[in-house]
């Protein structure tokens, strides 16, 4: 038979797990969000959490303000808001080394201070902050929004066409802020351009690709072109012979890369599965040289 004092202890564990197994779930006020994109080769994320506006005040001067201006903001809701870079990357002029960084920032009228702290076990904790462990301190314009925005929102914006910038942009209520954001991957490419062409020669078009759009060593470009283009059937694929005539004329030979680019019209013509648009790419890249 159970003792007294047994049966007291299974009823309160029943009692507690009857309990945790009776919990409702329900919506949080300030849910959990994350955004995150690749520029260049590094991938940038943030994990925040979203409060909403609520038909309050949030950023202005004074006290009726949720978030006043010249005060200290963890910058969204609980734990406040965490950045990750898989690589090291320039933001707001200042290098930051690849890791884990929370955001925080100070709103005012028409600028914000925004700070990278490398202390993770802060969290939201304002009070506990300090300034010896801030990675990055900037200041960034402030834009009023034309269309209030509900719930915090972080986003990647603005990537370049050379995928080498974006801005770090945060918008809620009337208030959009965004922060430069800059990335270094060329060194980065080369290296595995050395390393990966030795073991696969069809890397030899990528890699002759990208020095080509970095306009960096155009002769080793047209080298590992011809490399590719000499083995088996390779040199019938006049799209590749067409960004070889490219490299020529980026190098200057104008009448080479003619010849090159006639070569690829010629072979995308006789294409029994079509051309792909490389006729007219050739004819008119062709009358571009003339």
């Amino acid at each position: 038979m159970m003792s007294k004092i047994t049966k007291l202890t299974l009823l309160a564990f029943l009692c507690a797990y009857g309990t945790a197994m009776a919990q409702i779930n329900t919506p949080q006020a300030s849910p959990a969000g994350s955004v995150s994109s690749v520029v260049g080769l590094t991938e940038v994320s943030i994990d925040y959490f979203r409060p909403k506006v609520k038909d309050r005040k949030i950023f202005g001067e004074g006290s009726e303000f949720l978030q006043p201006y010249g005060q200290l903001w963890r910058t969204g809701a609980n734990s406040g808001s965490k950045l990750t870079l898989s690589t090291e990357a320039t933001i707001a002029g200042t290098k930051v080394p690849a890791g884990e960084y929370l955001i925080f920032t100070i709103p005012g009228k028409d600028e914000w201070s925004f700070m990278l702290y490398s202390d993770l076990s802060l969290g939201g904790n304002v009070n506990g902050y300090d300034a010896k462990n801030e990675v990055v301190k900037a200041t960034v314009k402030a834009e009023k929004l034309s269309s209030p925005v509900e719930a915090l929102t972080f986003n990647i914006s603005d990537i370049s066409e050379d995928n080498t910038k974006a801005n770090i942009e945060l918008t809620w209520s009337d208030v959009s802020v965004k922060v430069p954001l800059e990335v270094s991957f060329v060194e980065q490419v080369m290296a595995d351009i050395e390393a990966k062409t030795k073991v696969n020669p069809s890397n030899y078009v990528q890699a002759a690709g990208f020095y080509l759009s970095q306009n960096k060593n155009l002769p080793q470009a047209l080298e590992w072109m011809n490399t590719y283009l000499a083995i088996g059937d390779n040199g019938q694929q006049f799209w590749h012979v067409h960004t070889k005539a490219r490299i020529q004329a980026a190098m200057g030979n104008k009448k080479e890369a003619i010849a090159t680019a006639q070569k690829s019209l010629d072979i995308a013509k006789a294409s029994p599965n079509g051309d792909f648009g490389y006729v007219k790419r050739n004819q008119d890249f062709i009358a571009s040289l003339k």
